[in-house]
């Protein structure tokens, strides 16, 4: 349905398809600001780092919560497809899970924001928390697997475990500037390789 007539000679389905990739660049291009400068960075930068008009965020986002809520759940479904990705294509499972962790880290840090926006709605927060586990630990499983099975790191180690200890470490990059969870969260990764 186009409620602005634009568009309208070229039919509903390219248009289905430019709305789908406008949605998906705007998504990538406000978990890349999101990152850099928290969830509350003005949706002008998010328009300008996307290419698009602001308009076009708010057609489909119309509050900074439905907005960040798209992108945790982008986030999520881009982790997730990373894992095989990765695991498919990096010289070993352990550059594999190294990379993973680092898309992980930069999910955190929306995440952290998201819990600050949505803390009037606990339960909503909870749901999304728990899709995130149900989705993620499976992915971080099958990396560790790997690794493990490849003699890289020591075997026996939990998803769950690695993925809150990660998290633990990210707990106000959001709001710090000062502080780069990366070199401690890349010293945790190191450790996990087995001792020679």
């Amino acid at each position: 349905m186009n409620d602005s007539g634009e568009g309208a000679e070229r039919g509903a389905r390219p248009e289905r398809t430019d709305a789908r990739r406008n949605k998906e660049t705007l998504l990538d291009a406000a978990a890349a600001v999101f990152v850099r400068s928290g969830v509350e960075a003005p949706v002008r930068d998010i328009a300008a780092e996307a290419g698009v008009g602001m308009g076009t965020i708010y057609r489909h986002f119309p509050t900074r919560a439905d907005l960040i809520i798209a992108v945790y759940r982008h986030q999520v479904e881009a982790c997730a497809e990373a894992g095989p990705a990765l695991l498919a294509t990096s010289a070993t499972p352990h550059a594999a899970l190294e990379q993973w962790i680092n898309l992980f880290v930069d999910f955190l840090v929306t995440k952290h924001g998201l819990a600050s926006v949505l803390r009037s709605d606990h339960a909503g927060f909870e749901t999304l928390h728990s899709s995130f586990l149900d989705r993620l630990v499976p992915v971080c499983t099958q990396l560790l697997d790997a690794a493990a099975a490849s003699g890289e790191i020591r075997s026996g180690l939990e998803a769950y475990a690695l993925m809150r200890g990660v998290g633990n470490l990210c707990i106000g990059a959001d709001n710090d500037p000062r502080y780069d969870a990366r070199p401690l969260v890349g010293l945790l990764v190191a450790g996990l390789r087995r001792p020679h």
